[in-house]
């Protein structure tokens, strides 16, 4: 999966097949704004699961 824009900011999502741990890290104009951390089972997250991370960290930040 690559980059989701949203709203002029960028999530990039990354993660770790071996610790079963990833992270989205969020920009706004090319600045990092913070991480988004998050658990998973298998050899890759769900992609739905990284798309509703992305919609609730925008609505609890009323982006």
């Amino acid at each position: 999966m690559g980059a989701i824009d949203k709203h002029g900011y960028r999530f990039e999502p990354e993660f770790s097949v071996i610790s079963q741990k990833g992270a989205i890290h969020v920009y706004k104009n090319g600045d990092f704004v913070e991480e988004i951390t998050f658990s998973f089972n298998g050899k890759f997250p769900v992609v739905d699961k990284i798309e509703q991370l992305v919609d609730e960290y925008c609505h609890k930040k009323g982006i």
